[in-house]
């Protein structure tokens, strides 16, 4: 087992040495004429972004001084996305690079003018004057040395004109795609970073339930996952999707996971105003993955002092339908991990089910215990394109609504971000789910 991970380190540690380097060769080694500064700046930035990429994700799980964590977080997980992109779009202009030196180069012509008819020629000659006659005694003394032609270029012993210093169409070429990959790659970060810190943007989703009652009928569920308060997002971040989520005047609220990245200690003041959602019903808690990497029980603690009720492996039955969590997967390490039997074995299942579960896959046991509808988030629905295909790939749904038989699976990309606080092609959300009656 252990030579097994030692071999997969060692396989991972080279892809991502031969990557570098190949990023570090096209932006930096191409793009200049020879060993100097440019490409020493360049690989100290290259191994330096790694350096505090490293660090921040070691800083974050083993519990480092949280000053240092954020210190280390902003630039670390910043250049984790950075270097995705930086890739992707050099490998990109792999494909442009053949094209742009095989364009026609611009010379510059020699004017040239029109031809003359010979007879015009003859016509427009000056006559040819008669030669000066000089007295003998005045006459430039004659020598056998014949005088050397004149050059084209200018008189014999004039130098050659030295070619203008201008790159080579292969310098050319590598630096306009080294910069359009970089500008690309810092657009698109950019882009994806600002929209995570601008919040979670609300989406409504309509459910048809068979077993709800016409009472029942437009029940609204607000659904947040993955908020991952840290050292990048904080109690502003919290705030904003506090905000958010009451703007929506939700029945109900129902936060299913992976809420922060760290302990009570650092994170309580940024999970605070957690204490001022509201909803008619009230608002529940189940656990996620990250929840037992950062001290569940005491996150579990401190979610019912904020007025959050969370559901461990449990069940409330709500006036039209009941309302079940279990914990996640992960818990089982600790004996904490879902128990289907607890929460659902015993209910009258002629009323209707949601069932609060953080991961997608947790679906089959829902399908079993004839839940109707389960509300789950984990996947971020990919944060980061192409993430999403290997995020696909590790999730029955990756992001939406599903039906599974006579269960539906409903998956929220999440209001946060994990790692990088960026998003690109899977912004954030935070849904409404709103029941429908069959009988309305």
């Amino acid at each position: 087992m252990v030579v097994v991970f030692a071999l997969v380190a060692l396989a991972v540690v080279s892809v991502l040495v031969a990557a570098n380097w190949y990023v570090w060769r096209r932006l930096f080694r191409d793009t200049t004429r020879g060993p100097g500064p440019v490409r020493r700046i360049g690989a100290v930035v290259i191994a330096g972004g790694w350096a505090l990429a490293v660090g921040a994700l070691v800083a974050e799980r083993t519990g480092a001084p949280f000053w240092l964590q954020r210190v280390l977080a902003w630039p670390g997980f910043l250049w984790l996305a950075l270097s995705i992109y930086l890739l992707l779009a050099v490998l990109a202009g792999e494909v442009v690079r053949p094209v742009l030196r095989r364009l026609p180069a611009r010379r510059a012509a020699a004017p040239r003018s029109e031809p003359v008819p010979a007879e015009s020629a003859r016509q427009q000659a000056p006559k040819a004057a008669a030669p000066e006659r000089i007295p003998a005694a005045t006459a430039p003394p004659r020598t056998d040395a014949p005088e050397p032609p004149p050059t084209p270029d200018g008189p014999p012993d004039a130098p050659p004109p030295s070619p203008l210093a201008v790159p080579s169409r292969r310098l050319f070429v590598s630096r306009v795609v080294a910069g359009a990959a970089a500008a690309a790659a810092v657009g698109t970060v950019g882009y994806g970073t600002y929209g995570v810190l601008s919040g979670p943007k609300v989406k409504r989703v309509t459910v048809p339930l068979a077993k709800l009652p016409r009472a029942a009928h437009g029940f609204r569920i607000a659904v947040v996952s993955d908020i991952h308060l840290g050292p990048v997002l904080g109690r502003g971040f919290a705030q904003k999707v506090v905000d958010t989520i009451n703007s929506t005047q939700p029945d109900l609220i129902a936060v299913v996971g992976d809420l922060v990245d760290g302990s009570v200690k650092d994170l309580g003041p940024a999970a605070a105003p957690l204490a001022r959602l509201r909803a008619r019903h009230g608002a529940y808690f189940v656990t996620g993955n990250h929840e037992y990497f950062s001290g569940a029980e005491q996150w579990v603690a401190e979610v019912r002092r904020l007025g959050l009720l969370p559901l461990e492996n449990a069940r409330t039955e709500l006036p039209h339908f009941d309302l079940a969590g279990v914990n996640d997967v992960a818990g089982e390490d600790e004996g904490q991990g879902p128990d289907y039997a607890k929460a659902l074995g015993d209910r009258d299942r002629t009323r209707a089910c949601v069932l609060l579960a953080h991961q997608p896959v947790q679906i089959h046991d829902a399908v079993d215990h004839g839940v109707d509808l389960q509300l789950s988030g984990h996947t971020h629905g990919g944060q980061l394109w192409p993430g999403n295909l290997i995020a696909g790939a590790a999730n029955p749904t990756l992001a939406g609504l599903e039906r599974y038989g006579d269960t539906q699976l409903y998956v929220s990309r999440g209001a946060g971000a994990w790692g990088p606080p960026t998003r690109v092609g899977a912004p954030s959300d935070i849904t409404v789910i709103e029941l429908a009656s069959r009988q309305a």
